[in-house]
């Protein structure tokens, strides 16, 4: 089912690598860069101050970790709400139907900063994008803390979810072009760390200010101090280097790329100027269909198409099983469930928690485990932790310790499952698209994120009322959870260790033998399960081998 083989994909990857050293000299091309590089005054990006280290993977973890901060961002404002929600709406006089509607605004925001996030990534690059989603975040976050309206309040949701649209769809981007392709899945993993950390802090925010007067504002207004942080953080990072090549820029590339890589180690090399050719190639199929919208490859090239609904369909099942929804009504669902106002809002850090414990596992393991692994492992987590959230609503209320634990044994095991599941949903759309469409292919799965979470949280009051609290967690959040484990079991290709130009190789194969080799992996699997192979199932065949031979050597 999941256990990863030797396919014609890799094979095809090892020949063109052959193919591509033979047809390269690349010392002399080196050689050739850096007399370039020596001649050509250095052109750097906006706001620029360039440092270094003895080790590049020093400075790529620099990039990876002030990058992620993002994540931080995002979680903390979408963690904040829930403890704002026990007493801001009736401060500003608010019905039940502005509350919702004051909660959904963010992710009806992050919709429209997901539509920018192309244009703004085409025009200014991926760190000033970042830098953008800063700004925004920092003005969104000064309207909410000092709102005194509906009106006002809803503005300041809807632009801090603009930046929260344009940042969640170009970090992910940005660490996916820097990072060398078997740390990928758990750097960009890390991104998913920060949300589920942001999450908690959120809740911390919300614990400390809960019973101060208007503690709500100082509760929005929080972020505005890591936003700030964070901004200038940027400002000593580079350019994606993958970036500055689409652009054609490939001096100022190279030079970003001795900083982030050992160029003594000739993979470093060869990964250069295979990201060179790759662009090279993107160019001159642009040039031949100049006067064309590059984004109509997402209909009219299968690989693109595949890329565009593999990765979407990645992101509704990890929104349509209801977490947004749980997430921004947290201390009401604790509330209901009979907690008080205010300790609903102190056991929220325990649902914040499990979420943040759960991508613990996905950044140590994604990249050994694989991302199909992940997912068909993780999804009926969330199936479990919804079956106890249900049942604990059937509970009497004269029984109200063992509906409260009930609930919260769910709650831990559904966010904790989520949080691993989660970086597959950053992880992914990162590296499926080709890089002349990567900007579009990530505004498409940046808006399909937060327009999946717009209607989650939008109709989460309404859904529960219709269908009932058993019947919209167990009938409707559980019942994706399983249809989509079965999709991922068909559907679903192994990009573990593979280079951004090697999964245009997977890509490029039809469906249905996509189709056949994994029923035929889950064959396979299943027969290792009978004889009790684990290793094999989790790391692989070839994983597995070389560890066997490393132990004998």
């Amino acid at each position: 089912m999941v256990s990863e083989k030797p396919n014609v994909e890799s094979a095809k990857a090892d020949a063109n690598m052959l193919e591509f050293q033979e047809d390269w000299n690349v010392d002399a091309e080196l050689e050739l860069m850096e007399l370039q590089l020596a001649e050509a005054d250095k052109i750097k990006p906006w706001l620029s101050i360039e440092i270094k280290f003895t080790k590049p993977e020093y400075f790529t973890w620099l990039l990876v970790g002030f990058a992620s901060m993002g994540g931080l961002l995002s979680g903390l404002d979408q963690s904040l709400i829930s403890g704002a929600n026990v007493y801001m709406p009736e401060d500003l006089n608010l019905d039940s139907n502005q509350s919702s509607l004051v909660d959904s605004a963010m992710p009806l925001g992050a919709v429209g900063g997901a539509l920018l996030l192309s244009p703004v990534n085409e025009w200014v690059g991926r760190r000033n994008a970042i830098m953008v989603a800063c700004f925004l975040y920092t003005v969104g976050a000064a309207l909410q803390a000092g709102a005194i309206s509906f009106p006002m309040m809803i503005i300041g949701r809807l632009i801090l979810g603009a930046g929260l649209g344009l940042e969640g769809g170009t970090v992910p981007v940005y660490v996916a072009e820097c990072v060398t392709s078997n740390l990928r899945g758990r750097l960009v993993s890390l991104y998913q760390f920060n949300i589920a950390l942001g999450e908690v802090l959120g809740y911390a925010v919300a614990a400390i200010f809960i019973n101060v007067n208007a503690g709500w504002r100082y509760i929005l207004g929080s972020s505005l101090i890591f936003s700030t942080i964070m901004w200038a953080g940027l400002v000593y990072l580079p350019e994606s280097p993958r970036f500055l090549m689409h652009k054609g820029k490939t001096v100022e590339a190279y030079s970003i790329w001795k900083r982030i890589r050992d160029m003594n180690k000739m993979e470093s090399k060869l990964e250069f100027f295979s990201m060179k050719r790759s662009a090279e190639e993107e160019r001159i199929e642009e040039s031949r269909a100049k006067g064309r919208m590059a984004w109509l490859d997402f209909f009219t090239v299968p690989r693109c198409r595949r890329a565009v609904v593999y990765a979407n369909i990645m992101i509704f099942l990890g929104q349509f099983t209801g977490v947004n929804a749980i997430l921004y009504y947290m201390s009401v669902l604790m509330n209901q469930i009979g907690f008080s106002k205010t300790h609903s809002v102190f056991m929220s850090l325990v649902g914040g928690g499990a979420l943040l414990i759960g991508t613990i596992p996905a950044l140590l393991w994604v990249d050994k485990t694989g991302r199909r692994f992940w997912a068909i492992v993780t999804l009926p987590g969330f199936f479990i932790g919804l079956l106890l959230v249900g049942f604990s609503y059937l509970i009497p209320v004269e029984n109200l310790p063992a509906a409260e634990g009930v609930y919260i044994t769910g709650l831990i095991l559904y966010m904790g499952f989520f949080g691993s599941y989660a970086c597959l949903t950053w992880v992914i759309p990162a590296e499926v698209y080709p890089t002349y469409l990567r900007s579009y292919g990530m505004t498409t799965s940046d808006a399909m994120l937060f327009l999946c979470a717009f209607v989650v949280t939008y109709n989460f009051t309404r859904m529960q009322e219709a269908m009932s609290r058993i019947g919209l967690t167990i009938g409707f959040y559980g019942g994706i959870a399983v249809l989509g484990w079965f999709y991922q079991i068909l559907f679903m290709p192994e990009t573990k260790d593979k280079t951004l130009e090697e999964i245009d190789i997977v890509f490029s194969q039809p469906t249905g033998q996509l189709v056949r080799q994994n029923l035929h992996n889950s064959v396979e699997t299943m027969k290792d399960l009978a004889h009790f192979r684990f290793r094999k199932i989790a790391f692989g065949e070839e994983s597995v081998k070389k560890e066997e031979g490393a132990e004998q050597a």
